[in-house]
């Protein structure tokens, strides 16, 4: 029997996600599902959750619960991590209040940026934990990490544990093509499509209909003349003109959404330009807003989910169970995974973490070679290289300096301050995060 083990299952909604789609599957219906989670409640409002949807899907599946890391990994074959150190209080409040009193605005701030930044620094060592316990009780399991920060995390997964077989998983992808669909009028499933780059800056380098014509005509026209892009289907908060206009200068779109690229870029969030702001759309502040809401309407979930006697179980589109059923039963399965770059984009530098189609099968995750992305989308993609490169320098050799020098070197950031402003925000930081940071990271310069 295969086995999955869960870390973070108490993010209910998630885990609801990859366990109901492995129940979708001949090969994983009998599957070992071992929740894990520091919060006791959540980790049982989640397992009944699980147990409902398997009793629903009239499976075999087995369920079982830890709050020890360690004994929830042995023996699996699986490991899936969802999970938010520190969470929306204290951590995330702080990596959006504390910069804005810099003059720092930020939109998501979970990727790059100083809130990338922070947050790498706080997940990263959790996640050398995990592997840590991979090493010694699972050495052969595949981990699928769905942690932000996604590049940082990854590469640095690799540098510390080469040795551990892991893949960044995202949903951007697939969001996008969902919202391409919808601006198009046109099915998902008559997209064909082929991306690379770096999780949250990839690009669509072929866009096309089942037919075989290019759709980016159709979408400059429709940007041009007005008519695209249409009220978003995803986050209906959120316009999505900040990716159009840069499709419009650089040729191509972008995978993450137009909230994630206001703020990897220079060009949209800046001081004096409230016109910018308020003509592209940018939702300032829109993570909190969202941590809010999602809090709320999770727990409703939770509750609904819990008190129903089944559980309605509709295939995802997450990459991780698919993967699952194709490294078990050899058939094979295309998904985009982050995986450190032994060459498969050649442009780019080796050991960053970079986001290529991936073939799943017997044989594990086998990353496609992309050598043809243009010169103006592999600039734009190092700029967002350079910030994580000196993060995860700074966690390796344990530098508190490099994670100034990251700040200095991430676009939006160095567009609104200068150096003794990055300098003084990131001392501040590193003092507010307190005990969420590793010990070395508080011995810091005065500004």
């Amino acid at each position: 029997m295969t086995k999955l083990t869960f870390i973070g299952a108490g993010s209910t909604i998630f885990m609801r996600n990859i366990v109901g789609d492995m129940l979708h599957f001949e090969a994983l219906r009998d599957a070992t599902i071992a929740l894990m989670d520091i919060d006791a409640d959540r980790l049982a409002e989640s397992a009944a959750v699980a147990r409902k949807m398997i009793a629903t899907m009239g499976a075999g599946a087995r369920v079982e619960t830890y709050t020890d890391q360690r004994r929830a990994l042995e023996g699996a074959d699986f490991v899936a991590t969802a999970f938010q150190i520190g969470g929306y209080e204290p951590c995330t409040v702080t990596d959006f209040e504390l910069p804005k009193r810099f003059g720092l605005r930020q939109t998501i701030a979970d990727t790059l940026g100083v809130g990338g930044i922070m947050r790498g620094l706080r997940t990263v060592p959790h996640l050398w934990s995990v592997a840590q316990d991979i090493e010694a009780v699972c050495p052969d399991a595949l981990l699928m990490q769905y942690v932000n920060p996604m590049a940082i995390n990854t590469w640095a997964l690799a540098e510390r544990f080469p040795h551990i077989k892991q893949v960044g998983l995202c949903h951007s992808v697939q969001n996008t093509v969902q919202e391409l669909a919808h601006d198009l009028d046109l099915a998902e499933s008559d997209i064909r499509y082929k991306v690379a780059g770096v999780n949250h800056v990839a690009f669509f380098l072929r866009l096309e209909d089942a037919q075989g014509r290019d759709l980016y005509p159709a979408l400059r026209r429709g940007y041009q003349g007005g008519t695209l892009p249409k009220p978003p289907l995803l986050m209906p908060r959120c316009g999505n003109k900040v990716r159009y206009e840069v499709m419009e200068h650089l040729g191509y779109f972008c995978t993450e959404s137009s909230e994630h690229l206001a703020e990897y870029v220079p060009w949209f969030i800046k001081d004096g330009r409230d016109d910018l702001i308020e003509g592209f759309g940018i939702p300032l502040d829109e993570y909190p807003k969202r941590c809010v809401e999602q809090r709320a309407e999770w727990a409703a979930q939770a509750k609904a989910l819990n008190a129903a006697a089944e559980i309605d179980v509709p295939k995802s589109h997450e990459f991780a169970a698919e993967m699952m059923n194709a490294i078990v039963t050899g058939q094979a399965y295309t998904a985009y995974g982050n995986l450190p770059n032994t060459g498969q984009i050649p442009q780019l530098p080796l050991g960053a973490a970079v986001e290529t189609p991936c073939l799943v099968d017997m044989n594990g995750v086998q990353p496609s070679v992309v050598t043809d992305i243009p010169p103006q989308l592999i600039a734009l993609m190092r700029s967002q290289i350079n910030v994580q490169e000196l993060t995860v320098r700074a966690l390796l050799d344990e530098e508190p300096e490099h994670l100034y020098h990251a700040a200095m070197m991430d676009p939006h950031t160095a567009a609104e301050l200068d150096l003794r402003q990055i300098r003084s925000l990131i001392t501040d930081m590193l003092v507010a995060h307190g005990d969420w940071i590793p010990e070395w990271a508080r011995k810091r310069k005065a500004a």
